[in-house]
């Protein structure tokens, strides 16, 4: 039921004109951070309105195998949680490619006394994990192979102490943060090169949210008490910033104007950010009270600094292409540790596509193109499929992207939610 069906799908995009409303689904960040709380804590949670995708099923997956009990409804999902106590049973879990569910439930598994081993499909078993693992090391847990990547196996406890993290992920740093006020004695975490630092505060706000005690010095330095417990929660999912990125990437590229539901600009996610950059580029933004109107017009190339909101490199890559002048994505390094490296994947394809493009160590500085039509490469990367499916809205011919069934990691209703605003989208099975 919960696994991502491979089915060599191509999804073909035509020039489109976009009008009427989308309603943005819920977030990936919030739901699996919900779900970790509610297996993990003592009672029973409910989560309003979840997102339903291939990664926040990994997360749900992993949960039963910690030994909670999940009750899948229509619009919401019922947790009974473990009170901290992870099953024995529990001795591999698989989180296929959710690298989210991977960090955080690697350090929750070190909260138990038993051997827990983790892997994933190929794109996971590339991602890094050895800053965690490390941390974790340091804290008393014993890890498996040695070879700082999935497959391995993670046996705790964990004891409090002093440790530190390299923040290229932040999911490691969020891992840790959720892990240690479970285990006996404080946690000293000493924070180095963090980035990506808007998924953090989502982090700190659902601890606030349970009342755990921490003492902070900015994002560099956290001391976690003890011997603490998460409680049942009953909580609504907001909308994911993340998705949005591509109904609003995609109005500014044809030009169109649509109305943009469900956002909440309280909520901490980094990729509000990208209204903000696409204000600045030309596009006309107008918060009413059922939703934000979204205009495209003129775009002009800016320079953005795209440390806080990596997901959305694919997407501004895209309208870069369409911005007279130049545009310069900078800081952003860690793109490469995604499910591809999304630096170099996105260059390549919208340079195949026309793209003048210059790649950096850290970003890419695009010039005005005339994209055209053609075939190109997904990369079994749902953020990068979805980036090139909406360049295909804004030129003459045809644009074929493969590795389409990815668009499940994240955002499963993608082809039906734009299609309904005007994208002309066909799915091809081969």
């Amino acid at each position: 039921m919960h696994a991502v069906k491979y089915i060599n799908l191509k999804l073909v995009s035509r020039k489109s004109s976009l009008s009427g409303e989308i309603l943005v689904p819920s977030s990936k960040s919030h739901t699996i951070r919900a779900v970790a709380i509610a297996c993990m804590a003592d009672g029973t949670s409910v989560l309003k309105n979840p997102l339903k995708s291939a990664d926040t099923f990994s997360a749900i997956r992993a949960a039963q195998e910690f030994g909670a009990k999940v009750k899948e409804e229509e619009t919401q999902w019922i947790i009974e949680g473990i009170a901290g106590k992870i099953s024995p049973a529990a001795c591999f879990i698989d989180v296929a490619n959710s690298g989210t569910s991977l960090r955080i439930f690697t350090a929750l598994a070190a909260v138990a006394g038993h051997r827990i081993g983790f892997d994933g499909d190929n794109s996971v078993r590339k991602r890094p994990m050895g800053s965690l693992l490390t941390a974790l090391q340091n804290l008393g847990a014993v890890i498996e192979p040695q070879n700082q990547r999935c497959p391995f196996t993670i046996t705790g406890p964990i004891r409090g102490g002093t440790t530190s993290v390299d923040g290229m992920s932040s999911q490691f740093l969020t891992a840790l943060l959720f892990a240690t006020p479970l285990i006996i004695g404080d946690t000293e975490i000493l924070v180095e090169n963090l980035h990506e630092k808007p998924y953090i505060e989502i982090t700190l706000d659902w601890l606030r949210s349970q009342n755990i005690r921490f003492e902070q010095n900015g994002l560099e330095w956290f001391k976690m008490k003890g011997n603490q417990q998460f409680k049942a929660f009953n909580r609504q999912m907001p909308a994911d910033f993340s998705s949005a990125t591509f109904a609003v990437c995609a109005a500014a590229v044809t030009g169109s104007e649509i109305l943009i539901k469900g956002l909440d600009f309280s909520d901490h996610q980094g990729d509000k950010m990208v209204f903000e950059h696409l204000n600045k580029m030309g596009v006309k933004l107008q918060q009413q009270k059922d939703g934000l109107i979204v205009k495209g017009g003129e775009l002009t190339g800016i320079d953005i600094d795209m440390n806080a909101t990596p997901d959305a490199l694919p997407a501004l890559a895209v309208v870069g292409c369409f911005a007279k002048g130049t545009t310069r994505l900078l800081n952003v390094a860690q793109a490469r540790l995604k499910e591809c490296d999304r630096i170099n994947a996105i260059a390549t394809e919208l340079t195949k596509m026309g793209g003048k493009i210059q790649e950096l160590e850290d970003g890419l500085i695009i010039e005005k193109s005339v994209l055209h039509g053609g075939s190109v490469h997904g990369y079994d990367d749902h953020r990068m499929v979805m980036a090139l499916a909406i360049a295909g809205l804004g030129v003459k011919d045809e644009t074929i992207v493969d590795t389409a069934e990815a668009i499940k990691i994240t955002y499963p209703s993608f082809i039906e939610d734009m299609k309904q605003i005007g994208a002309v989208f066909e799915k091809i099975n081969d």
